[in-house]
């Protein structure tokens, strides 16, 4: 396995500390910047193993993962559009607690705060569709089963905070409160994982 895999640029709900979640939220100036950068960054990999267009590339089909994977293929010197999308890797539902931050949330569910932070991998907000990291990482593991070769990834904090428990055996709740930064590229072979 070769999968290079890059978080969304930040959006005003990132920067507000928001539960952003499935909500279809737009990047920021900041966050158009990361994606560019992020963009170099995957072209001037000196140890690349394959050209930056045999890689197949996919997102998550929210916006703001679809504008990043736009701005760092455009960046790399590669067509804007030449990606696909898979809703497997869309970030996990925070369900009724999307748009708040947790202060805000602590105001009116703090017994469920207090739950969440007992065990973060399992936890599942209040909502209908609402998931824990647990149930990501099921979407993750299908996700990883359709690879077929080199792949180029832009999806969600949440979706890389699995790969860290899936592929870098990272324990669950360890994982979940692992800081996911949005200008940095992550890079998986062979059961290993880093940050280039």
């Amino acid at each position: 396995m070769l999968l290079y895999v890059i978080r969304h640029g930040q959006t005003d709900y990132n920067r507000e500390e928001r539960l952003q979640g499935a909500r279809d939220i737009p990047l920021n100036d900041t966050g158009r910047s990361q994606a560019r950068a992020n963009g170099r960054t995957l072209a001037s990999i000196p140890d690349l193993e394959f050209p930056l267009s045999q890689f197949d590339w996919v997102a998550s089909p929210l916006g703001r993962t679809r504008e990043t994977m736009e701005l760092v293929r455009e960046a790399a010197g590669l067509e804007p559009g030449g990606y696909r999308t898979d809703p497997l890797l869309i970030e996990l539902s925070f369900g009724d607690w999307e748009g708040q931050t947790l202060d805000e949330v602590a105001v009116h569910s703090h017994h469920l705060i207090i739950q969440r932070d007992e065990g973060k991998w399992d936890f599942r907000p209040p909502g209908e569709r609402a998931e824990s990291y647990a149930m990501l990482a099921h979407r993750i593991d299908r996700f990883l089963t359709t690879l077929t070769g080199p792949t180029i990834c832009v999806a969600h904090g949440g979706v890389v905070r699995t790969l860290f428990n899936r592929i870098g055996n990272v324990a669950g709740d360890d994982a979940a409160m692992i800081d996911i930064p949005q200008d940095r590229v992550l890079k998986i072979k062979d059961g290993a994982i880093g940050w280039v």
